[in-house]
């Protein structure tokens, strides 16, 4: 059950018919690949379009076909495609349906992206590659005019791009759902998973006027703390022609993270964890026992994408997590039949109002001001 209760300020159904005379709807076409057809669905019946006609498929030797099936020669091609667990399809379908728009002579070619694949690999690491930037060539090349998206991992990642990016929120949507639907959310304290999201549990609760609290002590190490391996070795001894710059330098001593502890109250409180994501959930576990000891006496968990990979809803199943909220940025009905304990916010209002919006050449800044909570 898709749980959408959030009111777009201006956006009703009066308003939505009225802002759209003297704009044809005519050249707008949905497209969808095979990541996610059902937001596709949701997102054109909001828009009172009809879905273009489009057929993704494999050959034999696992190659991906393309075929459009309708005129697209001057419309506005809107491609909703998300991110799953199979990723490297998923970008490969958008990349072909978008240079199969392109060749066609499409006038533009949006690629409505809820998640963003790769996301996470947007920083040097060892001898490696920024990936995400590599996908953003990609996507530009084959003929992508604008993404829509939401909640990147990190917003530079808007800078790869040489295409208007416009990321999305979902949060008012997840503070919607904290105050209708947690029973005295008032006794309730934002829980940082580690410290580097507390910059997005301080923005909760701050919002929600909550407490928070800090866990520190994560055994699994941050990105920052990874060894950076593209040092060069040290010269070997007497071959350095260079003066040896270590003499009478302080060397740093070695990181040792303290036992895993909660900074703040939690004590007979409802713990909300807050996160953009939530795919391996060991570590959301882990911090939930945590809570648990400290006193919680519940805890939810609360993301924007639920990826929920490899054994996730056995593991949630099992643990003292009470509840696990995401939103249907990317499927999980399967993970939801295997784990009772998650439930779905339908963000395709939020996508189809800035489908419109860019259609109709309207601020999208509205969306970040007036995405608002029904008291």
């Amino acid at each position: 059950m898709l749980l959408n209760k959030t009111r777009l300020v201006g956006f009703t159904n009066r308003s939505h018919k009225s802002n759209m005379e003297g704009n044809s709807t005519s050249d707008i076409v949905i497209l969808s690949g095979n990541s996610h057809p059902e937001l596709a669905d949701l997102i054109a019946n909001r828009l009172g379009v009809r879905k273009g006609g489009c057929s993704v498929y494999h050959k034999t030797n696992r190659e991906t076909m393309v075929e459009i099936a309708d005129s697209i020669r001057g419309k506005n091609i809107y491609i909703v495609q998300t991110g799953t667990k199979d990723v490297n399809n998923n970008i490969m379908e958008l990349l072909i349906m978008a240079y199969a728009c392109k060749t066609s002579s499409a006038r533009s070619i949006v690629g409505v992206i809820p998640y963003l694949p790769y996301s996470k690999q947007c920083k040097m690491r060892k001898r490696g590659c920024i990936v995400t930037k590599l996908l953003a060539k990609m996507m530009c090349k084959s003929g992508l005019t604008h993404i829509i998206t939401m909640d990147l991992h990190q917003k530079e990642i808007q800078g790869f791009y040489e295409c208007p990016v416009d990321n999305l929120r979902a949060s008012p949507f997840l503070l919607q759902y904290i105050q209708e639907s947690i029973p005295d959310y008032r006794n309730s304290v934002i829980v940082a998973r580690n410290p580097g999201s507390a910059k997005k549990a301080t923005s909760y609760a701050e919002r929600l006027r909550l407490a928070i609290a800090v866990i520190h002590g994560e055994q699994k190490e941050a990105e920052s703390d990874e060894v950076d391996g593209r040092y060069s070795p040290p010269c070997l001894p007497n071959r350095s022609r260079t003066m040896d710059v270590s003499v009478g330098v302080p060397g740093n001593p070695a990181k040792e993270k303290p036992p895993i502890n909660v900074v703040g109250d939690v004590g007979g409180r409802i713990a909300i964890m807050v996160d953009d994501m939530i795919d391996d959930v060991q570590s959301f576990v882990a911090a939930a026992e945590v809570l648990k000891e400290c006193g919680a006496y519940k805890i939810y968990v609360l993301a924007t994408h639920g990826l929920l990979s490899s054994d996730a809803p056995r593991l949630i199943e099992d643990s003292p997590i009470d509840e696990v909220v995401v939103t249907n940025t990317v499927p999980h009905e399967l993970q939801k039949m295997q784990c009772n304990k998650i439930k779905t916010i339908d963000i395709s209002v939020l996508l189809s109002e800035a489908i419109r919006r860019i259609h109709n050449k309207e601020s999208m800044s509205y969306l970040f001001k007036n995405v608002t909570l029904e008291d």
